[in-house]
């Protein structure tokens, strides 16, 4: 964490508006916070701050620094919560599956919000897709789930925790942004190889899934099957092809001109994701209070 206090800093400046104001919220002088920016700007080679005699803003390099550093100081908070956790695994443990999506965009944030209530508890993470997820908590091996599929898993309890926006995305000169607001016809994108998720994946059964009752056909098989988020994005802002993926997960992309985002004419791409546990097994006072700490953190796109 010491490697990203000027980040927070950083971050502190966006918040609050101000370097003096982000100074007092960090409990150190001015001088010292401005000498921690100039540090930073040095380290990267760039100019963060527009310094003038009102005060000190973040220039337009600053503002993209500081949304990418947030993703990196939420993971460092959720990782010392994990760290933390396990340190005290032999007072409880909460075994929890968590779809990709909701593992990597939405449960950094509500474990540090649960780590913050539930010091005495560690969470055992399990990264699945959905399919396996619902698996996963009818054996018993977890006792809580997290899914983003179109439909409630057979024979659990299913909340809604979040909602969520699927986004189609294309490299920069696809043919298809000429379409630009008036969106890529659904039909088009149904005739379309796509990058996408192995057939197990929430994201997948969720696009296949609006685009069979739109067109009343089946897409057709995609150009390629990844299992990472990650890798569909690269692929795309290669070239390769279209993916549809979480605008969680694209937002990052799509801020820094890799790939560009395009809607779906006439297609809804809004979905519920899910917690689910057995109905035959008491959720419990830790699965409880992380499911509370899901419901009370809004989702954000960036």
């Amino acid at each position: 964490m010491s490697d990203l206090a000027p980040f927070e800093l950083l971050l502190a400046v966006a918040r609050l508006g101000s370097l003096g104001a982000a100074a007092r919220d960090h409990g150190i002088s001015q001088p010292a916070a401005s000498s921690r920016m100039r540090q930073l700007e040095r380290r990267l080679g760039l100019t963060l701050l527009d310094r003038s005699p009102r005060g000190s803003t973040l220039t337009p390099e600053g503002a993209l620094v500081a949304d990418w550093a947030r993703a990196a100081t939420d993971a460092a908070a959720a990782l010392e919560a994990g760290i933390g956790s396990l340190a005290r695994a032999a007072h409880a443990r909460l075994p929890v599956a968590a779809s990709l999506t909701v593992a990597e965009y939405l449960l950094p944030h509500w474990l540090a919000r649960f780590h913050a209530v539930a010091r005495d508890t560690a969470v055992s993470l399990t990264t699945l897709n959905s399919e396996d997820v619902a698996a996963a908590v009818r054996s018993g091996a977890a006792r809580l789930g997290f899914v983003e599929g179109p439909e409630d898993p057979a024979g659990l309890v299913s909340r809604t925790v979040a909602r969520d926006t699927l986004t189609l995305i294309v490299p920069p000169g696809h043919p298809w942004t000429r379409y630009g607001d008036g969106g890529v016809p659904a039909a088009e994108l149904a005739a379309t190889p796509l990058i996408t998720r192995e057939a197990g994946s929430g994201t997948r059964r969720h696009l296949d899934r609006a685009l069979r009752l739109h067109t009343g056909e089946e897409p057709v098989p995609p150009l390629l099957e990844l299992s990472s988020t990650t890798a569909i994005k690269t692929a795309v802002g290669e070239g390769v092809g279209p993916a549809v993926l979480s605008s969680l997960a694209s937002a990052g992309d799509v801020a820094a001109g890799s790939v560009v985002p395009l809607p779906v004419r006439g297609l809804d791409l809004t979905r519920r994701l899910r917690a689910v546990h057995r109905p035959d097994r008491p959720l419990g006072e830790a699965a409880r209070t992380l499911l509370d700490c899901a419901r009370e953190l809004p989702v954000s796109h960036g």
